[in-house]
């Protein structure tokens, strides 16, 4: 016994000697760290912007933790706000980086960008002043949002012509339902985009209303490409599903008050109805964990891609002078005892290469694999050309038919067919650019012209004839192509519609649901 009483009071000592030893660590940077700060005030030769140096020095140190830990300025509440109310002021539209230059790539039904009269395709010239060109879609984006209520004067090129705007800032709130549909007389479909504040019951009221209109008895909830969000809304859509008191996911963390188990607080509304959760790699955080949990308690099936993998929990802590810090202070794991997290990223901190570990994410129960073949369909996107032939096409056509009517005809293909020939596109197969590399190299390291010879005569072999490539893979291509198009006329609520008749992820989701019973 006396060897035990001796035990503890040691092992106190060590516990504490190692915490004053990290205080210590830590006090002794800090002062390196303001010191180096005093010796630039007193000595550099020209006028130095401190916060511009410090708020770079915080981010850099964060960046070197995990990539979701990050410091948040007070000036920059609205992406606070839209971090965790799906909230911000600003114009509502998507932007892209092309060319050294920011375009619109795609707008906002109903809200001040689309109400003003932008358009897809449009170059941003100046926003309130500032010069676009050069500028980075953040630097660009930053100008766009601000107060709701705010103005913001926009200078933009559209065949060639300048237009200038005044728009009004407004609170631009992502709607967490992207697309709600009836399938097959009996089969609800809904696009759930992000779990924000109040998403929930967003989802809860577009299921219900289907319930109640269409009498339907089964339902898919694709998750593709939700990133995820706040976990109490997660747990609450769980809810919907399975009995009070199911454990959903538990948190584990370096301290106490991070640890802690998820349950679902009320009881389930639809507790047998047959269910089918789509997911990809762009699946992560609050989404794996609704997949997870609902796969673990054998309530649903999963279809798709395994996840993302994004296990770490985040907290927003307030620091000095409005700002707050975003901080991973633990990670989730599912009511099997499995984590999500895929990527370790204390390896980095050891010196270690990070790599993804294949236990995390979420593995489907029916695994389907995006090909992404570096085809036709691929180069047409990479250069943009959809997209383009969209902006060109929307300016000709004042109207179409509905996302569940419209479709390409043999005259759109060649039209777009006809495009491609004037925008000079060369469709020139991965294979086939290998090869010039090789040709290259071939070449320096003075390869006998023989050999080169025999590797130029492949490279007509390898010359795509782009018009004989889309009548190959016509289906992907009217899809993407006419999804950009009617991305012009509806939006993001009738692209959903519009994808709903070709998209094989929700054809196998629904041979799923017809086959399924309740787990």
């Amino acid at each position: 016994m006396k060897r035990i009483f001796f035990t503890i009071p040691l092992l106190l000592l060590t516990i504490n000697m190692l915490a004053d030893t990290q205080t210590t660590r830590i006090n002794k940077n800090l002062t390196i760290y303001t010191d180096v700060m005093r010796q630039l005030d007193i000595n550099y030769v020209d006028t130095l912007n401190y916060d511009d140096l410090i708020e770079t020095s915080i981010n850099q140190m964060l960046h070197k933790i995990d990539p979701y830990t990050m410091y948040i300025p007070k000036r920059e509440d609205d992406e606070l706000r839209r971090m965790t109310q799906g909230k911000y002021g600003g114009v509502g539209s998507l932007i892209m980086y092309r060319d050294s230059n920011v375009y619109v790539n795609e707008l906002y039904e109903g809200m001040p960008a689309q109400q003003g009269g932008l358009l897809p395709g449009d170059r941003f010239v100046t926003v309130n002043g500032m010069d676009c060109s050069g500028k980075t879609t953040k630097e660009v984006s930053d100008q766009l949002r601000g107060k709701s209520g705010s103005t913001v004067s926009i200078t933009i090129e559209r065949d060639s012509q300048l237009i200038t705007k005044q728009l009004t800032r407004r609170d631009i709130h992502l709607p967490a339902v992207g697309c709600a549909a009836v399938l097959h007389d009996s089969i609800g479909y809904i696009f759930f985009n992000e779990f924000t504040t109040n998403s929930a019951q967003e989802f809860l009221m577009a299921l219900d209303s289907m319930v109640q209109a269409n009498h339907i008895t089964r339902l898919i909830i694709d998750l593709r490409g939700n990133g995820g969000g706040l976990i109490d809304e997660a747990i609450q859509m769980v809810g919907f599903f399975v009995p009070k008191g199911t454990e959903v996911v538990s948190t584990k963390g370096q301290i106490e008050r991070s640890n802690h188990t998820y349950t679902t607080q009320t009881s389930p509304i639809f507790p047998d109805m047959p269910l089918v959760v789509l997911v990809n790699g762009q699946s992560a955080s609050a989404s794996e964990i609704v997949a997870g949990a609902l796969q673990d308690l054998k309530r649903a099936t999963i279809v798709g891609e395994r996840t993302f993998g994004k296990g770490l929990v985040q907290n927003i802590r307030p620091i000095a002078y409005g700002g707050h810090l975003k901080v991973t202070t633990s990670k989730y794991y599912l009511p099997s005892g499995r984590c999500i997290q895929a990527i370790d990223y204390a390896e980095r901190q050891r010196g270690h290469q990070l790599h993804r570990d294949t236990a995390g994410g979420i593995l489907p129960d029916v695994v389907l694999t995006d090909s992404q073949k570096l085809d036709i369909t691929y180069n047409l996107y990479r250069d943009h050309l959809f997209f383009d032939y969209a902006t060109r096409y929307y300016r000709q056509h004042p109207t179409i038919a509905s996302p569940t009517e419209f479709q390409l005809t043999d005259s759109d293909i060649e039209d777009f067919c006809q495009f491609l020939d004037e925008k000079q596109f060369s469709y020139e197969t991965e294979t086939g650019r290998y090869l010039g590399e090789l040709i290259k190299m071939a070449k320096q390291e003075d390869i006998d012209s023989t050999t080169l010879a025999a590797l130029e005569a492949f490279k007509p072999r390898l010359t795509g004839d782009y018009r004989a490539a889309i009548q190959r893979n016509r289906q992907e291509v009217e899809e993407m192509l006419g999804g950009e198009i009617i991305k012009r006329y509806y939006y993001h609520r009738g692209y959903y519609t519009y994808l709903l008749k070709s998209d094989k992820y929700i054809s196998r989701a629904v041979e799923e649901t017809k086959n399924s019973h309740k787990h």
